[in-house]
């Protein structure tokens, strides 16, 4: 079973620890099972490429390394502050992800079972 993270693809978060500590990014991706995070513009890394095929160009190119979750915090919609993640059930039954700081609801999470 993968682990969870308290962050999804497309949220904005905030960098709280390492050489990035105070930026600011969108997620691109998640991977639950190591609990690493590829945030745009974070941690970035140069790696040296060999050019693959007849066409394509090799060369030093510059991009995102994944970063621990627990370095991240998310960034909410409508306060603009980091805040942690509630969880919490609307009226109707369906599960929400909700901001701490100002109760706002930041998305509708829909269970896998009625998809």
């Amino acid at each position: 079973m993968a682990n969870k993270v308290h962050i999804k693809s497309e949220d904005t978060v905030l960098v709280l620890s390492g050489k990035d500590r105070g930026k600011k990014g969108k997620v691109l991706s998640v991977n639950p099972s190591t609990n690493q995070v590829i945030v745009e513009g974070v941690n970035m890394a140069t790696k040296h490429k060999k050019p693959r095929g007849r066409y394509q160009q090799g060369g030093i190119v510059h991009q995102e390394a994944p970063v621990h979750s627990s370095n991240l915090m998310l960034i909410c919609n409508k306060c603009g502050k980091p805040t942690k993640v509630a969880k919490t059930i609307l009226d109707n039954g369906e599960k929400a992800r909700t901001c701490k700081k100002c109760n706002e609801i930041i998305e509708v999470v829909l269970n896998k079972k009625e998809v």
